[in-house]
């Protein structure tokens, strides 16, 4: 397993964490959000998803990794 963690701006409540939690979930992987620190720390099976993939599912919420 591999962990990568992301600055992620937008994200300023309950609702943004469980939006990018799930994302990240329905791309294969396991995400835990830092709403204080505006972080998102991804688990995920390099050998089952990609970081261009878990980018992507975010990006498509409407958050920016920067």
């Amino acid at each position: 397993m591999t962990n990568v963690t992301w600055n992620v701006e937008g994200m300023t409540c309950g609702h943004c964490k469980q939006a990018v939690e799930k994302a990240v979930a329905n791309a294969g992987a396991q995400a835990e959000v830092n709403l204080a620190d505006k972080q998102v720390t991804i688990t995920y099976d390099e050998e089952k998803v990609t970081p261009e993939v878990l980018r992507e599912a975010i990006e498509d919420q409407g958050y920016d990794i920067v």
